[in-house]
C-alpha cells in the first residue's frame, strides 16, 4: 500500500472516532481526534484512567495551534522552535477540545511534533491529534511497539506500523507551562 493511501486509511478510522496506536517523536501513544467526545473516552477506557487528568495534544504547526488556544505567547513559540528536543506547552485555554482533553481549569498541554508520520496524520485529519502513552495507567511508557501489552493492542481500532516509527527519543518530552502572567513552571 503506498504511503499516502495508508495515511488517508488511518485519518479515516480517526474521523469515525477510532483509536489508533502509533509512534511518535518520543514514545509508542494511543491517538484519536481530540476533538470527537466518544473517542477521547475510548481512550480513558483503555488506559483505565479516569478522565480528570487531562491529556496532551499533537498539533501540526503554528497554524493549527493558533486555531485551538486562545493565546499563543512569542515565548511559547519561541520554546518550540529553538528546542532540540520534544517540548510539550501548558497553554492557559484551549478551545475546541472533546472533553477531557482540557485540565479542569481549561489549559490544555500541546506539542508541535518534529516526527514524520504524526505530521502526515495530523495534516490529513485536519485537527488535533491525542497523545498518551500507549499503556495502561500505572504501568511502564512502551518506548518501542514490542513493549506494547497486548491488552493496549487489541483495544484499539488501528495500530500503524513499526516501519513509521523514525528516531523517536525513547523517552517522554518536557512539559513547561507558561501563565499569561508570563510565569514560567518546568512541570517535567
Amino acid at each position: 500500500m503506498e504511503e499516502s493511501e495508508e495515511i488517508e486509511q488511518i485519518a479515516e478510522v480517526l474521523r469515525r472516532g477510532g483509536v489508533m496506536l502509533y509512534p511518535t517523536d518520543t514514545l509508542w501513544g494511543l491517538g484519536c481526534d481530540a476533538t470527537s467526545e466518544a473517542a477521547v473516552a475510548k481512550i480513558f477506557a483503555i488506559k483505565q484512567r479516569i478522565d480528570a487528568k487531562s491529556l496532551v495534544v499533537l498539533v501540526d504547526g503554528e497554524k493549527m495551534l493558533r486555531r485551538y488556544v486562545r493565546e499563543a505567547s512569542a515565548l511559547a513559540l519561541d520554546i518550540v522552535r529553538l528546542s532540540s528536543s520534544p517540548q510539550t506547552i501548558i497553554y492557559s485555554c484551549g478551545e475546541g477540545f472533546a472533553g477531557g482533553v482540557c485540565a479542569a481549569d481549561g489549559s490544555v498541554a500541546i506539542r508541535i511534533p518534529n516526527h514524520r508520520f504524526c505530521q502526515k496524520i495530523i495534516r490529513s485529519l485536519g485537527r488535533p491529534v491525542v497523545s498518551t502513552s500507549a499503556n495502561i495507567s500505572g504501568a511502564s511508557a512502551p518506548r518501542t511497539l514490542a513493549e506494547v501489552a497486548d491488552a493496549v493492542r487489541k483495544s484499539v481500532s488501528v495500530q500503524v506500523g513499526a516501519r513509521w516509527e523514525g528516531n523517536p527519543t525513547r523517552k517522554p518530552s518536557s512539559i513547561i507551562r507558561l501563565d499569561p502572567d508570563g510565569r514560567v513552571e518546568v512541570i517535567r
